[in-house]
């Protein structure tokens, strides 16, 4: 008899919980991010070079690395925290963006993403923080 109970429960708890992780995987999803076409089409008028690549570097690691991780795979420490995973910049589908759509969304921010527009007021250092996200990409 305990044996059926527990099969019971099991038959009844399974299906919640499957329910909740579809929920729970849902909410992960990252939904589009539009940038507007005089946004995306904005070409980086900083030149791509180990300067500013290192001040990128500088950037990211006092902005970014804490939810983007260290080598930028999503990984960082307050990114458990995030409502949405963080993004990984070593994929073929971030890589694949503009610099323009790169520098809007790091300037603009959204949801968990917050507005760098302020914290990094110097426009030439973003254009230098997308140089460096570029150097992320997966071998």
């Amino acid at each position: 008899m305990k044996l059926n109970t527990t099969l019971l429960s099991f038959a009844i708890v399974l299906p919640l919980l499957l329910v909740l992780m579809a929920f729970m995987s849902a909410q992960q999803q990252a939904k589009p991010w539009n940038v507007p076409a005089s946004a995306k089409n904005v070409k980086n008028p900083v030149k791509n070079d180990t300067e500013n690549i290192t001040i990128g570097k500088t950037l990211y690691a006092k902005h970014c690395r804490s939810c983007h991780g260290k080598a930028g795979e999503g990984d960082g420490t307050k990114a458990a925290e995030l409502e949405t995973f963080p993004g990984d910049f070593s994929v073929a589908k971030f890589q694949d963006q503009t610099d323009g759509e790169i520098f809007y969304k790091t300037s603009e921010g959204r949801d968990d993403m917050p507005s760098f527009s302020k914290k990094i007021p110097n426009k030439e250092d973003i254009w230098a923080l997308v140089h460096y996200l570029r150097s992320l990409k997966a071998n």
